[in-house]
């Protein structure tokens, strides 16, 4: 346990930490909203816009590509929100054709660079221990405005979570909410590319919070346990990463998987007591 503590004494594992306590903070608390609005499939349509966007930040030589990137993924995510609500298709079908438009162009955006070589490992799997302090600021700004935008809609989003006809009957209006929550979620995949990469972060997103719905009786408990799931198993993942020497994205994840597995057991004993 000293040799554990000992390793967070280094700058690196601190801002690695804190990059990880942000990321998990907010994706286990909109993986609430994304798991009971069946949406789980947008984490990984919104991670891959992301890496167009970030393809094209290197394509036009932007020092910081995610400043490329965010505004392209909000593009995506209010898209795929148009779609849903503006044609026939279902919420997978939408987010499916911008899924593979987004990666198709972000391979192209890469092949045009010349001279640019591309560390395709930390763009599909992230790299955690490499945050720097510029990455922290932006984190850091856009916990903020998630965290005040999503304190400020939770009763609405919760509302129009469980009962959308009710809460539009009510004046509350769903479809304004949609498009926030869908921006909401593109903020937090941009912010957390660099940290667990494109492929991981849907994981972050839905086993937090598809482990506290095994268990939890009411969104609050749900939110508080994704959270409990999503902070505790970024901290153990990223220590047992660092001592076994493996990667830290996927270690985390494993920790998340055996979390969910955990609850999984405990609301099949409850269900069964």
């Amino acid at each position: 346990m000293a040799d554990l503590l000992d390793i967070f004494q280094f700058a690196f594992m601190q801002r690695a930490l804190i990059a990880g306590v942000l990321v998990s903070f907010l994706s286990s608390i909109l993986g609430v909203f994304v798991v009971q609005r069946g949406l789980s499939f947008l984490g990984d349509g919104l991670a891959h816009a992301s890496f167009a966007g970030v393809a094209l930040g290197i394509l036009l030589g932007i020092e910081q590509p995610l400043w490329i990137a965010l505004p392209y993924t909000l593009a995506v995510a209010l898209g795929i929100a148009w779609l849903r609500n503006h044609t026939q298709l279902s919420s997978d079908t939408a987010i499916g054709v911008l899924f593979a438009v987004s990666v198709a162009l972000g391979v192209m955006f890469i092949s045009l660079r010349e001279g640019y070589t591309v560390d395709a490992w930390h763009l599909l799997f992230g790299s955690i221990l490499a945050v720097g302090r510029d990455d922290l600021v932006i984190m850091l700004v856009m916990t903020v405005i998630v965290s005040m935008t999503l304190g400020w809609l939770w009763g609405n989003l919760a509302y129009a979570t469980f009962d959308s006809d009710l809460a539009r009957a009510d004046g509350v209006n769903v479809r304004r909410l949609e498009y926030l929550l869908f921006s909401l979620a593109a903020m937090v995949i941009v912010m957390s590319v660099k940290v667990v990469g494109v492929i991981l972060i849907a994981a972050y997103i839905v086993i937090p919070a598809a482990a506290a719905k095994l268990v939890a009786p009411s969104l609050a408990s749900m939110t508080l346990i994704s959270l409990a799931v999503g902070v505790l198993s970024t901290l153990v993942g990223l220590g047992a990463s660092y001592v076994l020497d493996v990667p830290s994205g996927s270690t985390i994840i494993l920790c998340q998987t055996l979390a969910f597995a955990g609850l999984g057991l405990v609301g099949t004993l409850r269900a069964r007591a």
